[in-house]
């Protein structure tokens, strides 16, 4: 009898020792072969969309394939997956009423793929976020901004919020505000500004600089220059532009000018004493002191 039960539990470790390795070498296989199934489909997607929609689909084809070859490896090893399924949908039920904002952002985030209002590589700004996208899930959306630092933005709050996108189009416009003296004649100052226009590399003809005139300011005429270039030169175009600007303007005699403040004492009170101070001449003595008297 003991030679039987020996032989007996013998054979049953066997099985599932067996069960196990056949399960562990599915569940490999199954794992290369969800990441070769992803790529594949994300390279089919990528020829008739954009990099957003192909990483969406490969993360999709991956995770999927990834739960059958999950589901077969149990079924492999003696699980029924009738019972297995009756407790994932109990489970998934749970999970949704406990997480509606996860749910939100899911649902928000299919919107953002059928609209596509940007892309992988885009710099947009959001609420007072700016940063070039680097990844697109479906619960948020990953930023780096110009300072290198992470932000993590929920789909939620991206279809609920103004997005602006940088990068959506292939120029750019460029507006500097310009003010000048009262004194300095208008035209020669346009002329001066196109001139600034014409010699910068990084203005493009087409669509032509713009001067527009835009008002009597306190102490100024006000001017505004606005230039077009590329998207990729807007950075270095917004940079050279305005020191262009002023170099030309000291060069051409341009006054800019800055506020001027005017005291006033008021009719019951006597004006201000004005004295004019040589820098060589020694200083008089003030009014009351010692010296003075």
């Amino acid at each position: 009898m003991g030679d039987v039960g020996d032989s007996l539990w013998g054979q049953i470790l066997l099985y599932n020792w067996m069960g196990l390795l056949q399960a562990l070498l599915i569940l490999v296989i199954g794992f290369l072969g969800a990441r070769v199934a992803g790529r594949a489909a994300a390279r089919a997607v990528q020829r008739h969309t954009g990099v957003h929609e192909a990483t969406l689909i490969r993360r999709l084809v991956f995770y999927l394939i990834l739960a059958l070859v999950f589901a077969t490896a149990l079924h492999q090893l003696g699980f029924r997956l009738g019972v297995l399924l009756g407790a994932a949908g109990i489970l998934t039920v749970a999970i949704g009423f406990a997480s509606q904002t996860s749910a939100s952002n899911l649902i928000s985030g299919l919107f953002l793929l059928a609209e596509r209002p940007f892309q992988l590589g885009d710099f947009i700004k959001v609420g007072d976020a700016t940063g070039e996208v680097i990844a697109i899930d479906l619960i948020s959306v990953k930023l780096r901004t110009f300072d290198n630092l992470y932000v993590r933005i929920p789909n939620e709050s991206l279809v609920r919020s103004q997005v602006t996108n940088f990068s959506r189009f292939p120029i750019r416009r460029f507006d500097l505000q310009v003010s000048v003296a009262y004194k300095e004649d208008v035209e020669r100052v346009r002329k001066v500004l196109e001139q600034v226009a014409d010699r910068n590399p990084l203005c493009l003809d087409e669509p032509k600089p713009l001067i527009m005139f835009q008002g009597f300011g306190d102490s100024s005429v006000n001017l505004q220059l606005s230039v077009w270039g590329r998207r990729e030169n807007f950075f270095d175009l917004r940079s050279s532009v305005p020191l262009e600007v002023k170099k030309a303007f000291d060069d051409q005699g341009i006054e800019i000018p800055f506020p001027h403040i005017s005291l006033y004492a008021g009719s019951a009170t006597s004006a201000f004493p004005v004295r004019m101070v040589d820098g060589d001449a020694p200083e008089a003595p003030e009014q009351g002191s010692e010296k003075g008297r």
